[in-house]
This record gives structure tokens, sequence and C-alpha cells, in this order.
């Protein structure tokens, strides 16, 4: 047999798989069609049907004797001529939902319920009834930990069930996730936002005030550090900067049990004073405006005084989006300006990152995506892998972690992937915004 070329196209793998499911859920983020269009295409190109699940779990969960799958309604048929052109464009050609079968289970133990259980069984019923070979899911750390569940559910199948493997793609453009360095969509998200911020600098210098812009970021602040860094901010302030005198403490009583808990919170007075102490350190630069970014995870160690009245969703999280953390913190930021110097300055606050999801994505974002893409097909036909996330590293080379390497094993909780503090990347934003003796 000759040998090889590196121009030869891959040579197909022996399969079983006739049919795969594509589905991504959670919040959207550039480059998501390159991500499924080179999914796709790698299966079709070797003879191997593609569904595309419309819109997260959502229809999913759905399914019944009176609700059967629908094609157009719950699922598309994706061939050559859907994908034409995909790859750089914007949007989720599939849809999205943060639709989550697996919310009542929070330990292994729960597995062996049928009534909690019963999300995941719909689940696995609806996939089995479209003929579903394999799975491959795409999205956030909560959309991880459903495809874990959905793997153990299937792992306590009686003995000749039907097993759909699963494969995960990360997607987040947070960029918080353990066993990648850098999830797609998120330098498109950090450039975007960059220049939302070189705008607002224009801005302020033009009238002499402030804004305080909430970036998205639940959990860590990469995207808040980044678009900060990039945008040429005058400070950033994210979870992992609550720390030593930032951080505090408080007793929440529940009611329902009787318990009293400690909750760590942020001590939001010196949080303000820290603002304002950059503000007061560019005036005396001859600078009387700027930007300060703060991540919108800061909403989660506000005090409750904060937070009355403010809902959680179905993943536990609070509604931050309701809590507006610009505006609160820009009220405090001027109040705060005004006793310690006896003036006004304008302080405007705004939320930003919901315009950035489905920003046309940049070209690194548009080659790891489609990495990731490819790398469904590999790890599912060629590697015969199930529960991994396919993960890249250095100049995009593959990799496969395994679903238990990334979920507690206890608590089925994935760990989040702060910014590590006293790291360069942090140390970075510190050099580079305006110097505060604190």
């Amino acid at each position: 047999m000759p040998e090889s070329s590196t121009l030869d196209r891959p040579p197909k793998s022996e399969t079983d798989f006739r049919r795969v499911a594509i589905l991504f859920a959670g919040g959207p983020a550039p480059a998501a069609n390159a991500v499924i269009s080179c999914a796709a295409n790698s299966f079709l190109r070797n003879d191997i049907e593609v569904l595309g699940i419309r819109y997260g779990y959502s229809g999913l969960v759905q399914f019944g004797p009176d609700r059967p799958m629908q094609e157009d309604r719950d699922y598309l048929q994706i061939d050559h001529r859907l994908l034409k052109r995909s790859r750089n464009s914007q949007g989720i050609m599939i849809g999205t939902a943060r639709t989550n079968p697996g919310k009542n289970i929070s330990c292994p133990a729960h597995l062996d319920d049928p009534q909690r259980c019963a999300p995941l069984r719909t689940v696995y019923e609806a996939l089995c009834s479209l003929e579903v070979d394999a799975l491959i899911s795409i999205g956030g750390d909560d959309t991880l930990k459903t495809a874990n569940k959905l793997k153990l559910f299937q792992d306590r199948l009686p003995e000749g069930s039907h097993k759909i493997p699963i494969v995960h793609l990360p997607k987040t453009i947070d960029n918080d996730y353990m066993g990648i360095d850098f999830t797609f969509g998120y330098f498109t998200a950090v450039d975007f936002l960059a220049g939302e911020i070189r705008n607002l600098i224009a801005d302020g210098e033009a009238s002499k005030s402030y804004f305080l812009t909430e970036a998205m970021g639940r959990s860590a602040g990469w995207l808040a550090y980044g678009a900060a860094i990039s945008g040429e901010a005058s400070l950033v302030i994210s979870v992992e900067d609550i720390a030593g005198k930032y951080l505090g403490s408080e007793q929440v009583s529940n009611e329902a049990s009787g318990e009293t808990t400690t909750r760590q919170i942020m001590n939001v007075d010196l949080v303000i004073k820290r603002i304002v102490a950059t503000m007061r350190a560019r005036e005396d630069e001859g600078k009387e405006f700027g930007v300060i970014v703060v991540a919108e995870g800061l909403a989660e160690y506000l005090p409750n005084e904060y937070l009355k009245g403010i809902p959680r969703d179905e993943h536990g999280h609070i509604s931050i989006s309701q809590v507006n953390l610009g505006r609160m913190f820009s009220e405090l930021i001027a109040e705060e300006y005004h006793a310690q110097t006896g003036n006004h300055r304008k302080v405007t606050g705004l939320q930003l990152g919901y315009e950035s999801r489905c920003a046309k994505p940049h070209a690194f974002d548009v080659m790891l995506g489609s990495q990731l893409g490819v790398g469904a097909y590999r790890a599912l036909v060629e590697e015969n892998l199930n529960g991994v996330m396919v993960s890249v590293s250095g100049q995009l080379e593959l990799n496969y972690v395994p679903f238990d390497t990334l979920v507690d094993p206890e608590t089925l909780v994935t760990v989040v992937r702060h910014i590590e503090r006293g790291s360069d990347f942090q140390r970075l934003a510190r050099f580079l915004e305006t110097y505060v003796n604190d």
C-alpha cells in the first residue's frame, strides 16, 4: 500500500454509527456555527446522518406518546446544502435554550430514583425514537453536568439496552472551563467589549465623566479582565479580587430548616472606596474621566440586603440581570466620591455582554471552534470514546478529557477555572491600569 501523503484526505474509519445528533444549550457564543458545521461535515463526509436538535433540551423533555419528535419543530436534518458557507456565520443554526433535564439530580443516589430521573429518561427515549447512535453536546458547565448525568443514567440501564455515547464540546464566552485553555467565542467577545470600552473612554473624556461597565462572567473574571486589558480600562475588579480586606461574611438563616450558615460576601464599602481611589489617582495625573470594569459575578458576593426579591434560576444562580450591578455601583461610587471630595462626578452604569454573544467570529475562534467540531467526530468514530470533553492545547492539538475528571463524583458539580491570584495574567491588568497605593 503506498505511503499516504499530507495532502490526502483523512481515511474513513470503520464504525457502526449511522446517525448522530448535535445539541447546543445555554447562552450563545461567537463561532457556534463553526463548531456545529465542522462536526456535522465530519460525519456527513463519512456517510453518517446528522440531526440538529433544535433549542437545546426544550423539545426533548416534552417527548411522549402524544408528542413525538417532529422535524423542523424539534430537529433538523443537517445536510451539505444547509451547511453552505456557515462556518463564519453569526447566531446558532439549531438554536439554544437553558432547559435542564438533570436539575433534580445532585448526587449519584438520585440516579436510582425514577421520579428524579424522569426528565433524563424522556430525553433518552426521545433520542432513541430518532434512532440516534451518538450525541454531541455543546454548551457551558451546566450543559456538561447534564451530559454527564445523561451518561450516568445510561450506565444504569439494563444490560442489552441501547446506549448513546456522548461527547461534549466546551462553550462559554466566560472562558472559565477546566480542561481547556480558551473556549471558542472568548476572544471575539473580548474584542467586541474592548471596542465598546474604548468608545466609552472617548465619551468620558469629552464630558469629564466615568462609566462603570458590568461585563459578563458569573463565576470568574476572564471576560472582564480581557476586555479591560485590551480596551484600556482604568480598573477591573472581578470575583478573584474579593479577598483579604475586601472579603467578609454574614450569617444566613434558612426559614425552612431553621439552620444558620455562614456566607462569604463582598465588603461593598471598601470596594467602592477602592474604585474612588482610582478616580482620584487619575485626577492627580490630569485625567478626569475613565472606565471601570466589574464582572457580573460580583453580584453573587453582595450582602443579602442587596439581593432581596432577586429570583434564582433552575441551576440555582441568582438572576444577575435583575440586580443591575452597574447601576447600583455607579450610584454608590458617585456618593462616595462626593463624600471624599465635596465635588460631583457623573458615573454612568452600563451592562455589557449580550451584544457580544452573537458577534461575527474572529479567525482564531473559527479555527478553535472548527477543531472542536472535528474533534467530536474523531472522539466518537476514531477513538470510540464516550463521556469525554473535547479539548485543544498548543497549536490546536486535540485531547479528550473524561467527564469524571471535570465533574465532582459526589456532588456531580463542575469546578470553575478562576484567574489565579498573583498569576501573570492578573498582574498584567494591575500593571496596565492606573496605579493606586492601596
